[in-house]
């Protein structure tokens, strides 16, 4: 948090790619619209299979969800962190959210209002900084005929995070210099829990947060 802190009174971007609520209280943000600071969301996203992705698949189809079972295997500083009860319910509400913001089960309720979504986050120390991610999906089609997903990726955390963390600090160094200000919600591609300003809805759904990229940069390209 001080070095939040220090960023947006100074006015240098800030981007937290931390499963913690750093930047996510009344006064930081309101520092953050009357400073140069920029900020964009908390909790990068990796390039690997998760919630996001595939509930975006599931929703563009408009398949039903009955059940979702997410496991992480890991044995680096983030399970170890993420083995504490207190550290982990921050990163098991963003999961849990996500789906929720994607799904919208207010408007579909009769495929996704009773769905069952459990995550869990074990930490392995032999498993050093390569991760299992093990998910469990039951959905089910017309006349609600049940069928599955299943998925087991093996990864490294530290390949998947790097070309996510260059394209930020290059994207914030291009927001100072195109002189924006405040949340920049147009980066929001990037987290599983994209900020907006005050009254505005996250977006989640991992195709319009792709256009929003894009669109941005085709303005800032047109303008220039």
């Amino acid at each position: 948090m001080l070095y939040a802190w220090a960023c947006i009174t100074s006015g240098v971007a800030f981007a937290n790619g931390a499963p913690n609520l750093t930047v996510d209280i009344p006064r930081f943000r309101n520092w953050q619209w009357i400073t140069t600071s920029r900020s964009a969301g908390r909790i990068s996203r990796p390039a690997n299979p998760d919630e996001d992705g595939f509930s975006a698949g599931i929703q563009s189809a408009h398949a039903g969800l009955d059940g979702w079972y997410s496991t992480n295997i890991l044995g680096n500083r983030d399970g170890e962190v993420l083995d504490d009860p207190g550290s982990f319910k921050t990163k098991e509400e963003s999961k849990l959210g996500a789906l929720e913001y994607i799904l919208q089960p207010q408007l579909y309720p009769e495929l996704y209002s009773k769905m069952y979504h459990k995550v869990r986050i074990n930490y392995y120390p032999p498993r050093g900084d390569n991760k299992e991610g093990w998910d469990n999906i039951d959905i089910f089609g017309w006349l609600r005929y049940p069928m599955q997903i299943k998925v087991d990726f093996l990864c490294r955390d530290s390949i998947l995070a790097a070309p996510i963390v260059l394209d930020l600090v290059m994207f914030m160094d291009l927001a100072q210099r195109a002189g924006f200000r405040g949340i920049q919600e147009w980066l929001s591609f990037y987290f599983k829990s994209p900020m907006t300003g005050a009254g505005l809805y996250p977006e989640h759904d991992l195709f319009i947060q792709s256009m929003k990229l894009k669109n941005t940069l085709r303005w800032m390209m047109a303008r220039n």
